[in-house]
């Protein structure tokens, strides 16, 4: 009991990384701060400087979440804090999605690292003034059970119960889809019993001898350590991929202003060259990574060794970056027009470079 009593705490301490695993999502109801216009001015930026070329490295403010969505980063932080950068990077980590969002439309920040149905949102409430520049993590849901008859494939899940985080939020329209196109009605099929905090799902699956449940790395990790005989059953961005339907499953990516990218076109490239290896070095090199996530207060080290190999971090761009964002943010749309902010984005969304 006191194993769990203290893997729960920990489990409590890790609560705000779930806002880049796709459980806290933003919606525009929860950013509805963002409203308005992008500012074109903010103090104390390379971008209000009249003095520097356009060729000279400048200083881009950068945002993030304590996640997954921010594990691609690292090393970009780590050589910056070495001075070994083209540009001087200020970054800025938050636990949710709402608290970096209004910085990048007041002009407070460049780029933000956060939930793709959160550029679609930024843009319709900043009359298109964001632009989405790159996917930096796919699908982080998995479907977790503890004893009973072996979940192999998402048919399996007829007729079970399955515990859950982020009702109203992209994790349910996922799941959704994900029974949908697999031939279960979510309403009859299956029992979806969602719960506000990861941590009721674990003592619900401690309680229980068998048990179901849905949820995001790192807390995956997390729960295996507190409940005895957890295994992952699915990875759902697998179970997305086997529906070859020209969509994936997509949780984050880059958010980056527009002016920004129309004042300081070369440095913002150099950006994308930068953080691109970032995200190569956190995939080839996990333990370092993971210390690096301790390092920079995102991700305990213990915890991010383990789930790094399963957040799916990568760094996709161009036309192929716009065609898995665009086709995700329609399948979010036809489930709720509001979790993209009330309408589909136009292209000139997408930074295809």
């Amino acid at each position: 009991m006191k194993k769990l009593i203290s893997l729960l705490l920990m489990a409590a301490l890790v609560l705000t990384l779930f806002a880049g695993c796709g459980g806290d999502s933003a919606t525009s109801s929860d950013t509805a701060q963002t409203s308005g216009t992008v500012s074109d001015t903010a103090s104390d930026t390379a971008s209000d400087s009249s003095s520097e070329t356009e060729e000279e490295p400048v200083t881009i403010r950068i945002g993030g979440l304590k996640g997954p969505t921010s594990i691609g980063m690292v090393k970009l932080m780590e050589d910056d804090e070495n001075g070994e950068t083209e540009n001087d990077y200020e970054f800025t980590l938050a636990g949710a999605a709402g608290e970096i969002s209004p910085l990048l439309a007041s002009g407070e920040l460049d780029i933000i690292a956060a939930p793709v149905n959160l550029a679609s949102v930024l843009y319709n409430n900043t009359e298109g003034q964001v632009r989405f520049a790159a996917v930096n993590t796919l699908g982080v849901l998995y479907v977790v059970q503890k004893g009973g008859d072996p979940i192999e494939s998402i048919a399996d899940l007829e007729g079970k119960t399955i515990y859950a985080t982020g009702q109203g939020q992209t994790p349910e329209y996922s799941l959704r889809y994900l029974l949908t196109e697999n031939g279960l009605d979510p309403d009859t099929d299956v029992t979806i019993e969602f719960k506000s905090e990861p941590t009721e799902v674990v003592a619900l699956m401690n309680q229980q001898e068998t048990a179901i449940a849905m949820l995001p790395q790192p807390f995956v990790t997390v729960a295996q350590n507190s409940v005895e005989g957890l295994e992952i059953a699915l990875d759902l961005t697998e179970e997305w991929d086997k529906l070859d339907n020209g969509t994936a499953f997509v949780t984050a990516g880059l958010i980056v202003r527009a002016d920004f990218i129309e004042q300081y076109p070369q440095q913002f490239e150099k950006f994308m060259e930068e953080y691109a290896a970032s995200t190569e070095y956190a995939n080839e090199n996990v333990a370092d990574a993971a210390a690096l996530c301790e390092k920079f207060d995102i991700i305990a080290a213990a915890v991010a060794e383990t789930a790094i190999p399963y957040c799916n971090i990568t760094c996709i761009t161009g036309e192929e970056m716009k065609t898995m964002a665009s086709a995700y943010l329609e399948i979010l749309f036809e489930q709720d027009a509001e979790s993209v902010g009330g309408a589909l984005p136009d292209d000139d969304l997408y930074y295809v470079g």
